[in-house]
């Protein structure tokens, strides 16, 4: 052996760290996000297609989507889960991360975000820039992804590139600059045109993708210049050597521009716009080219941070095969047959099958065995992955959503993202008696699959309630409910938990006396009740002086009290925000009895209510409301209709956000209504703020509608 060489078992372990070094600087993970309908899932078929890793080119409105398999998503047309597909792509291990556009699985897409490394942005060349585009342009944002912009359905009628491009440039930035402009337009659209080298693809071998190279047309040539002088003008801005000799005055090579197009877009200071359709198949080579030259690898996007253990100091991971390992999950799959399936990116180390890992959001051990890659709804085995792959493991046990799997001795926790809170709720009861412990674990099954579901019981109301982030959102979780477990379930609107309290004072006496031949029963008690200021309670004061009621007895009273609270005099409800003195009473040596003291408080107590000026009490919740400009006079009054109080508004761009106090029982079906008075343009959240008094021409029907359903029951 030569001195100071490496034994051979070392040199072969070197080469193959290097090799897998170098095989994650080509792999390029991109999430495609938008609003919902512009054609995100028809862009991410095209590239399957093109790419060659489906054998026909998929179509949502025909039912063939190898991404949106669910029957849930067949039927509605729509994306409701994150599907992922891998596929190479000129010699790069290219994963796309197909998100819900639709506000109601936004939280499914701020998830999924996570696993990105870039963003792939769809805005239709019809109707533009939307709220929901916004919103998820700014998930990208704070997760720091670099982006490009594809203007879909150019073939469309009242298809406009420079109106969407102009839109896009006011909504987004002026850092959106397009690379790639149309031929055409609506049924001429014929191909695209390369700004930088001024090539010219022209698609006209039906959908198949395939394209002829020519010299781009005269009537494109003005658009494409200006647009090649902004572009270069945005590239160099970007790199201080390249501004300077273009302020010189030089020529810039098209190497020079070529890379200081991807070192722009890799920092976020240039996003590039290309344009195209998806369903005709037209442009998804020129915008898989811009990924795998434009888009960064895990190497580009460099560590991973998180922190220990214990919380308290910063860990990063660098996208090193080599290093310990560590991913986050962000998704989870639930089948009844093939059990938990967690969706994990990698970006550090090498997963292999059969291995145990360590999670160190909930600190347990976990085991698995296959090591999966999602293709659609199909799954293949994998030797081995490394950082930026997104695979799939089977049954772990305790792993959910947003947990950090790593390698023990090298522990970190990634940070996971708050999601967005629930904002339409329906209340849910089994169709077959007996089936509500089966709603609970089944819907508990598909809560591990979608973060944005919640379902809690209503002590008040005895109701359960599922949560979501709207109409659709509920709609397909029960349809999912019915097909994946079987179990059928009726939908109503939940019951409003009103309250009642007192606004006024009162002093009676509660006397309950029994004589039934042996010993009786006798307990009496004076009380003072008066209100006391919203969200105090209850409070009970002990006034009693001589034992006229003896020490043993008067906690009885109170509890007669409490229980009595339970269920109003005036609706049922129950009674809150009040405070009552016992102040005097009597008792019988042989006849007085714990029970007797609690009737007797029960009895006062209901006798106080009506003499207290009894009055119903509504939960006012707050709304923000983020809505486009065109759109503000009408949601403002819409408010007021609904007896909101419009506590302030904020511009954001062309957005107005509205902030205002609303009765919870004029809301229970905003969502869909908000949905419609915006054509789906506006956005909400909503939290529980306050209780008030009911006025008082609307109390007399929620009594007698109470009254109703009481005599219904008995």
């Amino acid at each position: 052996m030569i001195e100071g060489s490496a034994p051979s078992g070392t040199g072969r372990r070197r080469r193959k760290e290097r090799h897998m070094s170098e095989s994650v600087g080509k792999v390029r993970t991109f999430a495609i996000i938008s609003h919902g309908g512009a054609g995100k899932t028809s862009l991410a078929e095209a590239m399957l297609f093109t790419a060659g890793a489906t054998t026909r080119l998929g179509k949502v409105d025909e039912s063939t989507s190898v991404m949106d398999f669910e029957p849930e998503e067949v039927s509605r047309k729509i994306t409701i889960s994150t599907a992922f597909n891998t596929f190479p792509w000129k010699k790069h291990s290219c994963t796309v991360i197909d998100t819900p556009g639709d506000f109601n699985f936004i939280a499914e897409t701020k998830s999924s975000l996570q696993g990105a490394d870039a963003a792939l942005v769809v805005v239709d060349a019809i109707d533009g820039v939307k709220v929901q585009t916004e919103k998820v342009w700014e998930f990208a944002e704070e997760l720091g992804l670099a982006r490009m912009i594809f203007i879909s359905k150019m073939d469309r009628e009242r298809a406009d590139f420079v109106k969407t491009v102009d839109n896009i440039r006011r909504q987004l930035g002026t850092r959106c600059v397009p690379l790639t402009v149309p031929i055409g337009s609506a049924e001429n659209f014929q191909g695209v045109v390369d700004v930088l080298t001024g090539k010219a693809f022209f698609y006209t071998h039906g959908e198949t993708g395939k394209f002829d190279v020519k010299d781009a047309p005269a009537d494109v040539l003005d658009l494409a210049a200006q647009y090649k002088e902004m572009l270069v003008e945005n590239v160099c801005e970007a790199n201080d050597a390249l501004l300077e000799k273009y302020l010189e005055g030089q020529e810039l090579t098209q190497e020079e521009i070529a890379g200081g197009l991807r070192s722009a877009v890799i920092a976020g200071r240039l996003i590039p716009i290309t344009c195209g359709s998806g369903t005709a198949n037209v442009g998804a080579a020129q915008v898989l080219d811009i990924i795998v030259e434009c888009f960064p690898s895990p190497l580009d996007r460099g560590s991973k941070k998180g922190t220990s253990l214990d919380g308290h100091n910063a860990v990063e991971r660098e996208p090193d095969p080599a290093a310990p390992y560590s991913g986050l999950v962000i998704k989870t799959i639930s089948d009844p047959y093939a059990g938990r399936l967690s969706v994990v990116r990698i970006f550090s180390g090498t997963m292999k099958p059969d291995a145990t890992v360590f999670n160190s959001t909930k600190k347990s051990k976990e085991r698995y065995g296959q090591l999966l890659r999602i293709k659609g709804k199909a799954q293949e085995s994998l030797q081995e992955a490394g950082p930026g792959d997104i695979v799939a493991v089977a049954k772990l046990k305790e792993t959910t959503t947003g947990d950090t799997l790593c390698d023990e001795k090298n522990a970190v926790v990634f940070p996971f993202p708050e999601l967005p809170a629930a904002v339409y709720s329906l209340a849910i009861e089994p169709k077959s008696k007996g089936d509500e412990d089966k709603i609970f674990s089944s819907l508990a099954r598909l809560m591990e699959e979608d973060l944005a579901l919640k379902l809690e019981r209503n002590d008040e109301t005895k109701e359960m309630i599922l949560s979501g982030m709207g109409e659709i959102h509920i709609e397909a979780t029960i349809d999912k409910l019915k097909r994946k477990f079987g179990v059928e379930v009726n939908l109503r609107l939940p019951k409003v938990p009103y309250k009642e309290t007192i606004k006024g004072k009162a002093r009676v006496q509660g006397k309950y006396k029994k004589q039934t031949g042996g010993r009786g029963q006798y307990g009496d008690c004076w009380i003072e009740m008066e209100p006391l200021p919203r969200g105090e309670g209850f409070q009970f004061v002990d006034k009693i002086v001589g034992g006229v009621i003896p020490r043993q007895y008067i906690p009885a009273v109170e509890k007669g009290i409490v229980e009595a609270a339970q269920e109003g005099v005036v609706a049922g409800y129950p009674v809150i925000d009040f405070k009552v003195d016992l102040v005097d009473g009597s008792y019988h040596a042989v006849d007085s009895s714990e029970m007797a003291f609690k009737i007797a408080g029960s009895m006062a107590f209901k006798k106080a209510v009506v003499e207290a000026k009894p009055t119903l009490l509504e939960p006012i919740v707050h709304l923000e409301v983020i809505i486009p400009d065109d759109c503000l006079g009408d949601v403002i009054g819409d408010l007021n209709s609904r007896r909101g109080k419009v506590l302030g508004m904020d511009s954001q761009g062309n957005k107005q956000i509205v902030r205002a106090q609303v009765p919870l029982a004029e809301v229970l079906k905003y969502a869909p209504d908000l949905r419609s008075m915006t054509a789906g343009r506006g956005m909400f959240t909503m939290k529980f703020s306050h209780y008030e008094e009911v006025p008082a021409q609307l109390q007399e029907k929620i009594i007698e509608a109470a009254k109703a359903e009481k005599a219904e029951k008995a």
